[in-house]
């Protein structure tokens, strides 16, 4: 057995899409100061960031009540961008509050900068937990949705840090990586799973650790900024659940039940389908946690599942697919057939928030579910292949295996 091979052509178009990444992203940044910090069509520098920094800098100055009144948000972000801009809001829990309010501390611009810069710095960390002796840094910088998180000032760095910094860490370090996986209570839709596999695994430790530091944050957000703002939060996340969601299908959704709405299925089918895909990953991943499978495999089928879960995925979210690749990159391949079809199911991942914004407006079809099942598929036939054992035996093996 071996490990698949990186064509050298893969190589040349990874670094040249990083030039071309880095150029357009600057371009896309000047637009933005067409009017202050607006541009035309009042999209303020920065993107989301304005959502991120405005509710941190109030929640900081004490007027958390007006984070979720729409109104009232919109009205300060405005100052904010010295312009009118189009309707932004902050749908995330208050415990993401204390996770951003250290850049509120920054004026908004560099913060932008800090936030990006520090996300991306602790993604690449994770992703050389993932695949340790090895240079990461081409991969960290040539994903396509680490473009497209930048881009749009998101968080999507920062999830694939805790879910792949605590997956990577869950062997050696069992609390600290319970705790990164339980500051995934900001974004909780996204580690659904994750009690699944620990529990399945036997993860006694992480899930303690786990348990404990979400309830810190959650307590912690409910003393400090009081249960009105929980209220106010609750109330908000049925509305835009259902406008955001189940009416307004966004071009950069890439969950099943965005797939199924694409298709015309109603709402309540869209769900039941949804459901049906995640009872599927619900099952593959507690019964690959129970096997004495190999903790790269064990994690890559885990966050894969956990795309066919949620129904509310963006394209900014799959950051983590870089890891995941890292995951089954350095696992063994039979033949030529199996590193082929682990190629294709790694480039399909990686492409997927690359081309999904593009492939909806064209076709008025979302097309996520089928870039993610080829290599979940992969996943689990290389877990369920006889050659889980051989996979696991020898770590020195696969550190002396040459890409």
């Amino acid at each position: 057995m071996r490990m698949a091979a990186v064509p050298n052509i893969v190589v040349t178009v990874a670094r040249s899409f990083v030039a071309a990444a880095v150029f357009g992203y600057f371009v896309d940044l000047l637009h933005q100061t067409h009017n202050h910090l607006v541009n035309p069509v009042g999209r303020p520098f920065g993107d989301d960031w304005v959502n991120y920094w405005s509710a941190a800098y109030l929640a900081l100055h004490g007027r958390t009540a007006e984070i979720y009144d729409l109104n009232a948000f919109h009205v300060f972000q405005q100052t904010i961008v010295g312009s009118p801009l189009d309707g932004y809001h902050y749908s995330y829990p208050p415990v993401m509050l204390l996770l951003s309010a250290p850049f509120a501390l920054i004026p908004y611009v560099p913060g932008l900068f800090a936030w990006l810069t520090a996300g991306w710095y602790a993604f690449y960390r994770a992703l050389k937990l993932a695949m340790p002796g090895r240079s990461m840094l081409l991969l960290a910088l040539a994903t396509p949705a680490v473009l497209i998180n930048a881009v749009g000032g998101q968080n999507g760095t920062w999830t694939a840090a805790l879910l792949g910094g605590g997956l990577g860490l869950l062997e050696r370090r069992p609390y600290l990586a319970g705790a990164l996986l339980g500051l995934m209570v900001y974004k909780p839709h996204l580690a659904l799973l994750v009690p699944v596999a620990l529990l399945a695994g036997r993860q006694w430790r992480a899930i303690v650790a786990a348990a404990v530091a979400a309830g810190l944050m959650l307590g912690a957000s409910y003393l400090i900024f009081g249960p009105e703002v929980w209220a106010h939060y609750l109330r908000n996340l049925t509305a835009l659940r259902h406008v955001i969601l189940e009416e307004d299908i966004s071009p950069r959704m890439v969950s099943v039940f965005i797939a199924m709405r694409s298709l015309g299925a109603s709402v309540a089918t869209a769900y039941w389908v949804q459901g049906a895909f995640a009872a599927v990953a619900c099952v593959a991943v507690a019964v690959v946690w129970l096997r004495n499978t190999p903790a790269a495999l064990k994690n890559a089928v885990l966050l894969l599942g956990t795309c066919l879960t949620a129904p509310y995925l963006q394209d900014y979210d799959l950051v983590f697919g870089a890891i995941i690749v890292a995951w089954l990159w350095q696992q063994p391949v039979e033949s030529e057939r199996a590193e082929r079809s682990l190629q294709i199911g790694c480039g399909l991942l990686l492409l997927l928030p690359l081309v999904a914004a593009a492939a909806k407006h064209l076709t008025g079809i979302a097309f996520g579910p089928l870039f993610v099942l080829p290599l979940f598929a992969v996943a689990l036939r290389m877990s369920f292949g006889g050659q889980s054992a051989a996979l696991g035996a020898s770590s020195t093996q696969l550190s002396s295996a040459r890409l």
